[in-house]
């Protein structure tokens, strides 16, 4: 008899989990055929992704209504706002569908307090497993919420030792408990889909400076354009390319025109052929005040990029191995990233392509198929 393995990871927002948790559930399907796989969808977060769900024979259960579409989506208190009425709406619902469909196995990425609550009051045969990415802030809601359920939780994986270190010493899990597990980033296929095509609007003969994500505060591109406007000065090169969408983009874009360069700044929004930009260009930034490894520095690792990295806490200073494969700076710390990126256009061809190379051998840990190898060796615990 099959295993029916649920997901449970709601968000209003793209964030990169949404990636991994449907890659994750992607490799189950795709190297094992003895799970039925389960996507709860609870806010939208999968609507656009029932194509490839049916595809890969994954199901799909529609958890809540439409609702969702008038909850506030940005700025952080309305943000929380939102999710308490995902909680409150989302309850009910939850707990009849675990009590029905009685799954083996069920995994939760985000919000989670609402299922951990759930699992506090009641008891199920079904076995909870627990992600937790980057360290939380240790608020007392969470703390009581975390230890009053540690026993009914079957395990917490963690997608960096960084993280399973601190959760050890936080001594609120039993450190039995506590597993690494690299998030399912990278589908290795479609990273060597080679397209070749970037924009046309880019000045010729430039070297790229490269950066991707949600146009957030959390991503910190004010930072990371006016670094590059002091480093711009002595080394005309080069011009940033900034791709995604966002909260901050009109903020972005008029300090991209007071700084003078609109001629060396370049915000071109969403485009679905990030790998080719990534192939196209001469170093990758992450300038995030907190991230876990960074979805995006382990593509462009794959992408033979160079990747130069904020200091932020949990997974970039990991992945870098503490700048031995590319270049850490201190997060928002003045001049540290400009001082880096003049350190990478003086750095000799040599060094930069031995920093690529064993980067690259790094991102291979984050493939679906390597998930899937540390997945299953969970399952089977």
């Amino acid at each position: 008899m099959k295993k029916k393995i649920f997901y449970w990871s709601p968000c209003l927002n793209p964030v990169g989990t949404i990636k991994s948790t449907l890659n994750s559930a992607m490799s189950l399907k795709r190297y094992n055929k003895n799970y039925d796989v389960y996507m709860i969808n609870v806010c939208g977060e999968w609507k656009n992704y029932e194509d490839t769900l049916k595809k890969n024979s994954i199901n799909f259960i529609n958890l809540n209504f439409s609702y969702y579409r008038f909850l506030p989506k940005t700025g952080f208190f309305l943000s929380r706002f939102s999710y308490m009425i995902i909680f409150l709406l989302s309850f009910l619902p939850l707990l009849n569908l675990i009590r029905s469909q009685k799954p083996n196995i069920f995994f939760l990425h985000l919000i989670t307090s609402l299922p951990l609550t759930i699992l506090k009051f009641f008891n199920f045969k079904t076995e909870f497993i627990l992600r937790i990415s980057g360290y939380p802030k240790m608020t007392i809601f969470r703390k009581i919420l975390w230890k009053s359920i540690s026993s009914k939780i079957k395990l917490v994986t963690c997608p960096t030792f960084d993280l399973k270190k601190e959760l050890d010493r936080s001594g609120i899990f039993g450190k039995e408990k506590l597993f690494f597990l690299p998030d399912a980033i990278i589908d290795i296929t479609k990273v060597r889909n080679k397209n070749e095509f970037i924009d046309n609007e880019l000045p010729k003969n430039k070297k790229i400076i490269l950066s991707a994500g949600r146009l957030t505060k959390q991503k910190n591109y004010e930072f990371l354009i006016n670094e590059f406007a002091e480093f711009s000065k002595t080394n005309d090169q080069f011009i940033l390319v900034i791709l995604g969408e966002g909260e901050e983009k009109n903020n972005l874009l008029k300090l991209v025109e007071n700084k003078g360069i609109e001629k060396k700044v370049f915000l071109l929004g969403y485009k679905k052929n990030i790998y080719d930009y990534m192939r196209a260009g001469n170093v990758f930034i992450l300038s995030s005040l907190w991230e876990e490894v960074g979805f995006v520095i382990v593509e462009a690792a794959l992408c033979n990029s160079f990747v130069v990295s904020s200091n932020c806490p949990n997974g970039p200073r990991e992945f870098l191995d503490n700048g031995k494969r590319g270049i850490l700076f201190e997060s928002n710390k003045e001049s540290a990233l400009n001082e880096s990126l003049k350190n990478f256009s003086k750095m000799e061809k040599n060094k930069i392509f031995q920093k690529k190379v064993k980067l690259k051998k790094e991102a291979k840990k984050y493939t679906i198929f390597r998930h899937y190898l540390e997945l299953e060796k969970i399952l089977k615990n």
